[in-house]
């Protein structure tokens, strides 16, 4: 009796993880085929992967939420490796510059998924979009501070193209909950 129970539990675990994994594979999916943002489906698909709390979405709203939520972390950690580029005494100072101005962008697009954050929780669909699409503008306009001087290569290339990808997730997945 109590192994018909166990084997029970097991397979409705099975059913709710292949529902899940479902979920985040076809709402990543509608995010690349709409690519209003240039969502790339293995970037999405894989960014979910081993986070808990996708895994125990039920829908996309739940997505929207943990999507933002971890850009909110990326911006941290990218103003946090900025912070530490600053620190380099053998840093030019253009390239001083340029990320003095990254750091506030970061700090801004964090302070605007924040409340992007917040607005989509309230349901106010019009400020999150407005939030989490203002926080678009950072990485595009950090790399355009290094493309300003010619041979100068911006060593948050790859952290800029990741949080752009991270950033427009949310937007794409918020379309979907609004139709």
């Amino acid at each position: 009796m109590k192994n018909s129970h166990i084997s029970c539990l097991l397979f409705f675990y099975l059913l709710l993880v292949l529902a899940t994994s479902d979920l985040i594979q076809k709402s990543c999916y509608e995010a690349s085929k709409g690519n209003h943002a240039n969502v790339k489906l293995d970037f999405c698909v894989s960014g979910f992967k081993g986070n808990p709390k996708a895994k125990a979405a039920y829908g996309v709203a739940d997505l929207v939420l943990v999507s933002i939520e971890t850009a909110i972390a990326n911006a941290t950690a990218i103003g946090s490796k900025i912070s530490k580029l600053l620190d380099n005494k053998h840093v030019g100072m253009f390239a001083r510059n340029c990320f003095k101005d990254c750091s506030e962008l970061y700090s801004l697009a964090g302070f605007s998924l924040e409340t992007g954050l917040d607005a989509f929780q309230a349901v106010d669909y019009g400020t999150a979009n407005a939030e989490i699409s203002a926080a678009l503008d950072a990485p595009v306009t950090c790399e355009d501070q290094f493309k300003e001087k010619k041979g100068l290569v911006s060593p948050l290339t790859k952290k800029n193209n990741n949080f752009r990808q991270l950033t427009a997730i949310p937007l794409a997945f918020m379309k979907m909950v609004q139709q």
